[in-house]
Formats: structure tokens, sequence, C-alpha cells
């Protein structure tokens, strides 16, 4: 094949170059004797940096004059990232593809004193110009930070590079530039990580993250700008035959969750100035899951999950008599003898730790000893939030999707996470079994009670079953063509090894219930 050089127009930024650069290699792989040449070309978004850019008139802050680039023939085609392309794009240039996408979500930041400044109840000045997460996320991290009367958090304008932006962490306590900590999109970072095209921009990050205390946002709670993570790569409509090359690179189930994502932003007629998330991810087992949110002036609405199965779901068979595990009497609990030993010496030693149940971590140990651990985990917001209450640091968790549903992100190099193989899990006695990822540390017994009046498991044609122990408690007893039902994680693991004739997973015990309504 003969040599062939196509221009890529692309920012200047640190950011923007190394993505770039990372498509430039893959297109150089995809198609053997092509070239590909960086481009670098200013845009009007980079050079306003004293003001949020929702209060600008105007817009195509970022690609007007790329757009212009590209059209004129200076370039061959532009890479942007797809959250800041408008909903309406000129019919002369065509979305040639929209590669896999980076994880969608924020990642936030925290300077190194951040928990003393918690511990002696001080706010937090916390950094970000966007009007969604200004409007979403306090909410949250007033519920997640350590601190047993609840963090006072504000958001303040922060503009500028990514390093730019990470330094305000580490300037002095008292000036005035100094900032508790910043929030960034998780997918820029991850791609500046990895970035090995000649800018700096990798180990600059790396300096300057060092050591900081972080935490990853969940989508179920701060679900982020539509097409957050995503790449959309353009070219001239009538250049056939760099579209052809260019569509190497697509991927379908990127570009379809992007379509639906900003469809609901279209419908709320566009713009940088919105004060709502909606981010699709596909989960191996459930499908497509949607999570949106809203903010207004008296706060921020209650999360959505909007839920696409992988296959459609037929009817509930009728009639329906449904018992619902989620509204039984709560298990009761009791700790392992030595316990707290047993999980503060899991703590010390463990590089990472998973912890299933806010009572998988023994009341017993103080939060000295479980921050001890850098990386601790949780299954869902709830749990973060009990043991944030107890002043414990929470780094993420698995918004309620089971611990397997975050083996690709804890594998992210930008964490700089230990292999699964590496991690302790706390859990309760009756799951140990069921941990194949990591080691897995019992320290509480679950005990059913018995069924609430009502209707009694045994009748019932559609069970909803809230854990693995519930569902052992009451196995024997259920009639045997029974529909079965749970949420996902190692209790779906679970009751697959039982091989029931009728067993469906759902995101949630809400959608079980409508699906039994519908």
């Amino acid at each position: 094949m003969s040599q062939r050089t196509l221009r890529l127009g692309t920012r200047r930024s640190a950011l923007a170059r190394a993505q770039s650069a990372a498509i430039a290699r893959r297109l150089e792989q995809l198609h053997s004797g092509l070239a590909v040449e960086l481009v670098g070309i200013d845009t009007r978004g980079d050079l306003i940096q004293d003001k949020p850019l929702s209060d600008v008139d105007g817009k195509e802050f970022f690609t007007a004059e790329i757009d212009a680039a590209l059209r004129s023939g200076a370039v061959d085609f532009t890479v942007h990232s797809f959250k800041d392309l408008a909903l309406e794009r000129p019919a002369d240039l065509v979305l040639g593809a929209v590669p896999r996408r980076e994880n969608p979500r924020d990642l936030a930041v925290f300077a190194p004193d951040v928990m003393q400044r918690l511990a002696a109840g001080e706010p937090l000045r916390i950094g970000s110009s966007s009007p969604r997460r200004v409007a979403l996320v306090p909410d949250f991290l007033q519920r997640v930070l350590p601190s047993a009367a609840g963090a006072r958090v504000a958001l303040v304008p922060l503009r500028g590079n990514v390093d730019t932006r990470l330094r305000r962490v580490l300037e002095p306590r008292g000036s005035e530039r100094h900032l508790d900590g910043v929030i960034l999109a998780f997918a820029g970072l991850a791609r500046l990580w990895r970035d090995a095209g000649g800018t700096g921009g990798g180990e600059v990050l790396r300096g300057l993250l060092a050591g900081l205390p972080r935490m990853l946002l969940p989508l179920s709670a701060c679900p982020t700008a539509p097409a957050q993570g995503a790449l959309a790569i353009e070219c001239r409509t009538d250049d056939a035959a760099t579209r052809e090359l260019l569509a190497a690179l697509d991927d379908p189930a990127t570009r379809a969750a992007v379509a639906v994502e900003r469809a609901l932003l279209a419908g709320r007629g566009g713009g940088c100035h919105q004060r709502f998330g909606a981010t699709q991810i596909q989960h191996d087992e459930l499908g497509a899951l949607l999570y949106v949110r809203e903010g207004s002036d008296a706060g921020p609405q209650p999360p959505q999950l909007r839920w696409q199965s992988q296959a459609e779901l037929p009817a509930p068979p009728r009639p329906i008599v449904s018992w619902d595990g989620t509204r039984q009497p709560q298990p009761l609990t009791h700790e392992v003898p030595g316990a707290a030993d047993l999980a503060g010496a899991a703590l010390a030693q463990a590089p990472a730790v998973f912890i299933a149940h806010r009572r998988a971590l023994p009341e017993g140990v103080s939060a000295a000893v479980a921050n001890r651990c850098v990386h601790l985990w949780v299954s869902g917001s709830e749990s973060w939030s009990a043991l944030a209450r107890r002043g414990v640091w929470v780094e993420g968790c698995a918004e309620g999707l089971g611990f397997a549903a975050l083996r690709e992100l804890l594998g992210e190099e930008l964490l700089q996470l230990p292999p699964l193989s590496h991690w302790q899990a706390l859990t309760h006695v009756g799951a140990v079994e069921g941990w194949s990822e990591c080691p897995a540390l019992g320290t509480y017994v679950v005990e059913q009670p018995g069924a609430a009046a009502g209707t009694a498991p045994s009748l019932a044609t559609h069970l909803y079953w809230s854990s693995s122990a519930q569902f052992d408690r009451w196995r024997g007893s259920v009639l045997p063509h029974a529909h079965h039902a749970c949420g996902p994680g190692k209790t779906a693991q679970h009751l697959r090894r039982m091989d029931l004739p009728h067993l469906t997973v759902f995101p949630s015990v809400a959608h079980w219930r409508a699906w039994l309504h519908a």
C-alpha cells in the first residue's frame, strides 16, 4: 500500500493532544501505510479562562475554529470531546467515528489535609464550573465525606487545563488560590495518564496526583454530562476516502449510548448551562442502564435509573402471587467472635479492601484503623454514607451492581490499584464461599427471621430475594415452578448455582415490581 498522510486537527491543550495522538496511533495500526500528523488549533474556549463558559454569550467555544480548518482543507479530520459538540452540526461535516468510550464518571481529587479539615468541621471549597456538578455533586459529597455531623461543601468556579486545576489543591493553605478539592472527568485523566505522545502530560499528572485522596463519583447519584468520556471524530462529508478509514474506529455501542444521552439534552434545549446529567452504560448481564438526574433551584431531584433489558422480558405469567423479600423483617445479625481484630488485621495487610455491606466492617474497628487501608470500596451509596458517619474514607462503590461489575474499572491504570487477587473482601459468613475474585473474610452472621404477615413464600408464584441468605432460609418451601428474581451481584451468582427453572435478574426491586404490574 502506498504511503498516505492525514492531518488531524486538535486543540492545543495537553489533554486534547493526548487523546488525538492516541487516535492517530490507532489509525496507523489499523491501516498499513497510513501516517497521521497532528495540527494544533487555538479555540475561543481555550482562550477564555477567567469565567465559566455558561456565563459567556455564544456557543461552539471549542469547535468553531477547528471546523473552519476542516472546511478549508487545512486538516483532513478532527477529534473532539463529544460533550463539547453542539447538538446541531453542519451538513458538510460528518461524524466519521465514535470510538469506544472511556469511563464516563467524574473523579473528585482532594487536598492532602482534607481529613483534618473534615475532623475540624471546616467547610470545603471544591472547584468546578459545570452547572451540572454544582447542582448534583455537593448533595452527594456531603453524605459520603467522613464526618459524624455531615460535611459542608461549596462548589466554586474553576477553569483551566487539567494540571492547572489540580495544582489548586496543592496551593498553600490560606492562599487565595487554594482549593480543598477539584472535580474532573475520569476519562480525561485516564487519557493523559496513558499518554505516550510526547506532551509530557502523563508524567506531570503522575506527580500531581501522587498521594492525593480521591473519590470516584457514582453514576447512580452523579450522572455526568451527556457524551462525557466519548470522542467524536469528524471529517468532510464529501471525503469518502477519509470516511472509510475512520469507520474502522467506530464502536456501535458507544455511538448508541451517546445518541440516547444527547437526545435527552436536546429535549431540554441543549447548551452548557443545563443542570442535569445523563449517562448510559452497558452491563454485561442486565443490558443498557441509563442514569438520569436533574438539578433545580430547590435542590437535586431524585436520581432515575432507566433500564433496557438485553432481551425483551415476556409478560409475567398470571395469576400473580408475589413475595417481596425487601419488605420482609430485617435479618438478625451478630458479629463473629474476634471480628474486629480479624478485620483490623485484614485492613492493615491488604492493599485494597471491598466492604460488601456496612455491617461487614465491625463496630469495633475504628476509623483510624480502617483508614490505614488507602483503597476502600463498598457495595453501594448507602454503605458508603454509613461508613462516612463513622469517619471512614471510601474511594468508590459498585453502585449496587455487584463486585464483578467493577472488574474493568478497577483495572484502570489511572487508579493504580492492585490486581483483584490481592484484594480482601469483608462480607457475611454465608457469602464467603461465593467469592472467587479475591480472598473473603466473614465478619458477621445473618439469621433470617420468619416471614412478615401476608403472603407466605410457599404460596408465591413470583419471589424477589434480597440476599442469598434469605433464599437459603426459604428455598425448601417455595413452589417448584415459581419465578425467582433478584438484583445483580453475589445473590444472582448464588441463585444461578441452584439451577432454578425461572430466574430473572433486575437492576432493582423497583424494576421487578414494575414488570409484575406492567
